[in-house]
């Protein structure tokens, strides 16, 4: 069953241009090809106050999304260092 993906305002706005331009096609056919076909395959869940979430591994960059039926939410796509701070930022503790 493939799933719908849809994206968070700021994943095009904030994230895409802060990703070296060699490494963007890669993410966008990770996504493409793994989210949407089987996103609980290929990703992780994570734990504690971002349960809920799933985490998808691409190189250094790390896709964070959230499934709801036949939609996968990408929430964010950042770096390994900053991405768990910068999504509690993004999606605040009251859509944890």
């Amino acid at each position: 069953m493939p799933f719908t993906l849809r994206y968070h305002p700021a994943v095009g706005d904030e994230d895409i241009p802060e990703i070296p331009r060699n490494l963007r096609r890669r993410i966008a056919d990770a996504i493409e090809s793994r989210l949407a076909h089987a996103p609980q395959q290929y990703g992780a869940p994570l734990r504690k106050t971002l349960k809920g979430y799933w985490k998808l591994r691409v190189g250094d960059y790390r896709v964070v999304y959230k499934m709801a039926e036949d939609e996968v939410w990408i929430l964010a796509i950042r770096h390994r260092k900053t991405v768990y701070e910068d999504i509690l930022r993004r999606v605040g503790p009251e859509n944890t």
